[in-house]
């Protein structure tokens, strides 16, 4: 059985120490393909430095809402450059926060159509972070359609309304952990309706790690009680559901020649 995270951080200080151990022991459980997703100039480097050591191992490159504020015009050319990398397969996390707010929104609305702008000048797919931000970003994402590249709304937080509109625009859902908590109620019913042909699984490590660990440290390991969940809401086998995620996340991401192979 081969997993596919399709969105981690292990960039983050939490990995500092460990990283390299961590990821190996991941992929001797199973998960035989990881997406570093970039926050920043800075950690989109490291991702791509991560990739550069790992042959299982992708990046994306972009700046994250609560980032954008840091940004000058020029920084696009340097996101530009870094999305030029053969294990670049994707650009992100990008999108809207308005839960901390640590930029300002104005500013996360012109960087996020920037961003967008630059996946469909290079037929990227996009990562996008949408955190109580639901109409905004759809309205952003809604007017810079479509991109032929596609692109996922990661750890997906809307609901299955928004999941539908997200679906005609050719986007796939991704979920994590807390679509294992008990209180997950609407993210489970997206999950049951979504097409499994649209649905990624992610970790977004060392964030949000599934039932029954939550509270410890997340890795790429805890992926399979997502794919667990899938599996139990979808009615179907786990390798089923281990199998069709893997080969969403390989069509989507399909910039690297390894994963031409599906």
């Amino acid at each position: 059985m081969e997993l596919f995270d399709s969105h981690a951080h292990y960039d983050d200080n939490r990995f500092i120490d460990d990283a390299d151990e961590v990821i190996t022991k991941a992929y001797e459980s199973g998960v035989k393909y990881i997406l570093n997703a970039g926050s920043d100039i800075e950690t989109s480097e490291k991702s791509i430095e991560l990739a550069e050591r790992f042959d299982f191992v992708y990046a994306s490159a972009g700046v994250h809402p609560h980032e954008v504020g840091k940004l000058k015009e020029n920084d696009m050319e340097k996101i530009r450059d870094l999305c030029r990398h053969p294990k670049v397969v994707a650009i992100g996390e990008i999108g809207l926060d308005y839960y901390y707010d640590h930029s300002p929104r104005e500013e996360q609305r012109r960087w996020l159509s920037k961003q967008l702008n630059l996946a469909k000048e290079l037929e990227l797919p996009v990562i996008i972070h949408n955190r109580d931000a639901h109409d905004d970003t759809m309205e952003i994402v809604k007017q810079e359609a479509p991109f032929k590249a596609g692109g996922v709304f990661h750890c997906f937080s809307g609901s299955w309304e928004m999941a539908k509109e997200l679906l005609q625009i050719g986007f796939y859902i991704s979920f994590g952990g807390p679509v294992t908590f008990k209180n997950a109620k609407k993210t489970v019913e997206v999950l049951r309706n979504m097409p499994m042909d649209r649905i990624l699984v992610e970790t977004d490590c060392p964030y949000l790690t599934p039932e029954p660990f939550r509270g410890r440290r997340n890795d790429s390991s805890y992926v399979r009680m997502v794919v667990e969940k899938v599996a139990e809401v979808k009615g179907i086998h786990i390798d089923e559901s281990a199998r069709v995620t893997t080969q969403n996340a390989k069509r989507l991401f399909h910039r690297s020649l390894e994963f031409k192979k599906i």
